[in-house]
């Protein structure tokens, strides 16, 4: 086959006929040899996957981080629902029984379980989304609004007065409990008003406090004092799930108790519960106990997301006085109202999470700048680096368009996947969380990506360039343009710090608040970068006078380096105060639970009778100080009841403005009695309210005393009589405390225990490094079977337990981590810029007879004013921004939401962590030394005729 001639303008093969080309067709271009993105991709392998991988982490973390604020949130959600006593969630819809104005046998029907369980159906059909209800825990029935009063004689009676009791015919018994003695109860024949006998069960726990057992009889009288009903109890049950909706929405039904009648003195009884067979219900109509339809609705949790908050609330509160009411009327009738303490619960989860999510906020700002700052540095790195080609082209008449088009091809080659793995990457670490932000997170981070590399070179080579003019810190020129951004960035950063300061992080504040970390590091690397030349300059002249040229040569370096070093300044900045201002953050919300759980404890551990109300066995103290671990305990009498004698309420002109009023003469007091010496060391270690033990010297009859400043102020400095259970004394106020151990969340009255007539203690205070708390509870256990035993480190421990707490922890401290690790890429991108240049420097003095010990003299004084400059400037933003946000942050919520109850602590603000200043600061000049010695060493086992090859840029 015979091969046609070639075209050497175009490199086809030539037409047949010869080579012209019809007139009129225009020639088609032929293809390049070799695609551009591809040819610049093999030419530098390795910085394409570096940038790559720069891309992941980075999408990676922008996409995780708001889903896992999302998964946080959401069990935080489920957790407070769940977590809550089931009668402050339950949705109770109730109905009192059918007026007298309907005949007996309707009203019977109505009582009855196929008119209840119809009801119930409807209304689990009818409940808005996303109010969800467990049907395995709900429960229906008939309850007695009005208890009925236990007539038998065999009933316990505290003080003489006879129990009473709440009567139930609830729904599912059988589902819900184990018989462990007789069998259910059943409605015998057809039950109807005028019945007055009927069969119960009692949990084991009401049979055992009430004295029941299978076949015992109870006489229940109504308020007129004639037998209403008589109960025969026909088994004894346990329930399967104690704490579930089903048994503790009331807890009577479950647990006797004892309650406390408004008399003086106080008087006690006990009220329990009773459960009748569902179909025994119209029997209560006959009673004069006021019978009740009831609906008991559990809710759901399972699937539900934060983002379900606000409908719910909104929902909960319809069903309760809103639309939702008058759905659930034309079910259960007009009469009928629903009530629920949910919406209290969804309302503290919500502001705990709103102060928590603000605080956030902050970490996400700080990490979000330094990466963008990090990816612009790998894009200005690759423009610097490549800034002779790009020249070429420009000169050569390569339009802005197409240089620009190129390298968007070339990024967005390398971005685009690389955000998407990072992308799917937090879809699969994090589950149940929203996709949108994930997806707006990891596509922003694409966007810089492709974007950085092409707006940089744009913007340098705006005009061809026949030449690289010096551009350096010395002899850099601030125009007008960057001065008027810098004022303008500081404005921002000035309102930023007086809005936050003024109405704090859990206020109402916005973005702006929330980016003022961020705002003050770029001020500050601003300043910064226009100080910098001043100390060079000064540093320069008296070294120009030494004998070595070392000194000299690497400030002159330094000061010549690129003016483009604000941004490394900038990241490193942003990135050391993120890690400063992120551990502070962990460091204030440990020092505050330390505390809140020293308050609710008082010493390491504290051990007392049940509510410290009786003297301990004459062997405790001597257990527990044999424990294992236990340095020190300190016995102290509690008298909790203690109040102003009679006799001196009104005679005793000098007390306090409240001392003369009867009522408050009767509030009582907690009166404490300790050994001096013991308490006193004890107070100074905890510091809570350290005293000198000879404050509470005996004079003359008259015991001094340590108050707090309420009781200070109601007593009044004169001799006051006080009387309590352990017998009556005359006290003195001689000093005021605000806190002390044996109390440390309540006001108190602090003297002498020699000085009261019972002096036997009812509390101990221990105090360890390394208390064994299975050891300390065996002591305990074995001194006395009833006594309580309480560690503050578990009361720490439970200070940890909410989702939303532990959640927001693990983002600070993961923004303290990635804080330091883009500070250490910004720093390493910062030496890379300059890297071939320094090697073709160290080169060119090593033909000149310097050694490869002053090359690394040469290149580590080098790198060292502008890594100082770095830490250095860290560790003040760093310090000045935790000063100037502290009064404006309050991390109370984030410390002790979990649970409030044992948290006294206020005011829980920032503080300066040292260790977060320093170890990063000190880790970036570290860096800065070991790159420096790495260039070194490399350079040096290169060889100066591989560095000096005319032309050669590798």
């Amino acid at each position: 086959m015979t091969r046609r001639p070639v075209d050497v303008r175009t490199g086809r093969p030539e037409r047949p006929g010869g080579t012209e080309r019809r007139p009129g067709r225009p020639e088609r271009p032929g293809r390049a040899v070799a695609p551009w993105v591809r040819t610049r991709l093999r030419t530098a392998p390795g910085a394409a996957v570096a940038f790559g991988v720069l891309v992941l982490i980075t999408a990676f973390l922008m996409a995780v981080l708001p889903r896992a604020v999302d998964a946080y949130e959401s069990e935080g959600l489920r957790r407070d629902i769940g977590g809550a006593p089931p009668g402050a969630t339950v949705l109770g819809l109730s109905a009192p029984q059918p007026g007298l104005e309907i005949p007996r046998s309707a009203r019977e029907e109505a009582m009855r379980p196929a008119a209840l369980s119809a009801v119930h159906r409807k209304v689990l059909a009818s409940l808005p989304a996303p109010v969800r209800a467990d049907a395995a825990e709900s429960a229906y029935g008939v309850r007695t609004s009005e208890a009925l009063t236990g007539t038998d004689t065999w009933l316990p009676r505290p003080d003489g007065i006879g129990p009473r009791f709440t009567l139930a015919a609830q729904s599912e018994l059988a589902a819900h409990a184990g018989v462990r003695g007789g069998r259910l109860p059943a409605a015998g024949g057809r039950v109807t008003a005028e019945t007055k006998e009927v069969e119960a069960a009692a949990t084991t726990a009401t049979a055992r406090v009430m004295r029941l057992r299978v076949g015992s009889v109870i006489r229940l009288s109504g308020p007129t004092g004639s037998t209403a009903l008589s109960v025969r109890i026909t088994g004894i049950v346990e329930p399967r799930r104690p704490q579930g909706s089903y048994w503790s929405a009331e807890p009577v039904l479950r647990t006797p108790g004892l309650a406390v009648l408004p008399s003086a003195p106080p008087q006690y009884r006990w009220e329990a519960g009773l459960l009748l067979a569902p179909g025994a219900a119209p029997a209560l109509l006959g009673t004069q106990a006021m019978p009740e339809r009831y609906w008991r609705l559990a809710p759901d949790t399972t699937g539900l997301a934060a983002q379900d908050t606000p409908a719910l609330l909104r929902e909960v509160t319809s069903l309760e006085s809103g639309p939702g009411l008058l759905r659930m009327r034309e079910i259960a009738g007009g009469t009928a109202v629903l009530s629920t303490g949910l919406e209290t619960v969804l309302g503290s989860h919500l502001a705990a999470r709103a102060a928590i999510t603000r605080i956030v906020t902050v970490a996400a700002f700080g990490i979000g700048a330094v990466a963008a700052v990090v990816l612009a540095m790998a894009g200005a790195l690759v423009a610097a680096r490549r800034a002779g080609e790009l020249a070429l082209l420009r000169s050569r008449g390569g339009s802005l368009r197409g240089i620009g088009g190129r390298l968007l091809a070339e990024t967005a080659v390398i971005a685009l996947p690389a955000a998407g793995a990072g992308l799917l990457l937090a879809l699969l670490a994090v589950d149940e969380a929203r996709l949108l932000p994930a997806v707006w997170g990891a596509s922003g981070v694409a966007l810089l990506a492709c974007a950085a590399l092409p707006v940089r070179a744009v913007l340098l080579h705006r005009r061809p360039r026949a030449h690289d003019d010096r551009d350096d810190l010395v002899r850099a020129r601030p125009g007008r343009r960057r001065t008027v951004a810098e004022l303008t960035l500081l404005a921002l950063a000035v309102a930023s710090v007086v809005a936050l300061r003024r109405r704090g992080a859990s206020g109402s504040g916005d973005l702006l608040v929330s980016a003022a970390p961020v705002l003050v590091s770029l001020i500050a690397a601003l300043v910064l970068v226009r100080l910098y030349p001043l100390p060079l300059r000064w540093a320069a002249r008296p070294t120009a006078r030494l004998r070595g040229a070392i000194g000299f040569l690497s400030l002159a370096r330094a000061g010549r380096s690129s003016a483009t070093g604000a941004l490394p300044l900038l990241a490193l900045l942003i990135a050391l105060t993120t890690a400063a201002f992120g551990g502070s953050v962990l460091a204030g919300v440990a020092d505050a639970r330390d505390r809140a759980a020293l308050l609710a404890v008082g010493a390491d551990a504290r051990v007392s009778t049940e509510g410290e109300a009786t003297a301990l066995p004459a062997n405790a103290e001597r257990a527990v100080r044999n424990t294992a671990g236990v340095e020190e305990v300190t016995a102290v009498r509690i008298e909790w009841t203690a109040e102003l004698a009679p006799d001196t309420t009104r005679t005793n002109a000098n007390a306090g403005t409240d001392a003369g009023a009867g009522a408050d003469a009767r509030k009582p007091l907690t009166l404490i009695g300790v050994e001096p010496g013991s308490y006193s060391r004890l107070a100074r270690q905890l510091d809570l309210g350290a005293f000198p033990a000879g404050v509470l010297k005996d004079t003359g009859g008259v015991l001094n005393a340590v108050a707090s400043p309420g009781v200070a102020a109601r007593l009044g400095t004169a001799p006051r009589r006080i009387a309590s259970p352990a017998g009556e004394i005359t006290v003195r106020i001689t000093a005021v405390r605000p806190r002390t151990p044996a109390a440390p969340r309540s006001e108190f009255l602090l003297v002498d225990r020699a000085g009261l007539e019972h002096t036997g203690p009812t509390t101990l205070l221990a105090t360890g490094e390394a208390l064994d708390a299975r050891a300390l509870r065996a002591a305990a256990l074995g001194a006395g079977p009833e006594l309580d035993v309480r560690l503050r480190s578990e009361e720490r421990a439970a200070l940890t337990g909410s989702p939303l707490q532990s959640g927001a922890e693990r983002i600070y401290a993961a923004a303290v981590a990635a804080g330091a690790a883009y500070a250490v890429i910004a720093l390493v991108l910062s030496l890379l810029q300059s890297a071939p240049e320094r090697s073709t420097l160290l080169a060119r003095l090593r033909t000149m007879g310097l050694t490869r010990r002053q090359g690394r003299q040469l290149l580590g004084l080098e790198a060292l004013p502008q890594a100082l400059l770095a830490a250095g400037g860290g560790i003040l933003v760093g310090w000045t921004t935790i000063r100037l946000l502290a009064p404006g942050i309050d991390l109370a919520r984030l410390a002790v939401a979990a649970a409030p109850a044992l948290a006294p602590v206020q005011d829980v603000s920032l503080r300066t962590d040292m260790w977060s200043l320093a170890l990063p600061a000190a880790g970036v000049v570290a860096l800065a030394g070991a790159v420096a010695a790495g260039q070194a060493w490399w350079a040096g086992r290169r060889g100066s005729i591989t560095e000096l090859r005319a032309g050669d840029t590798r």
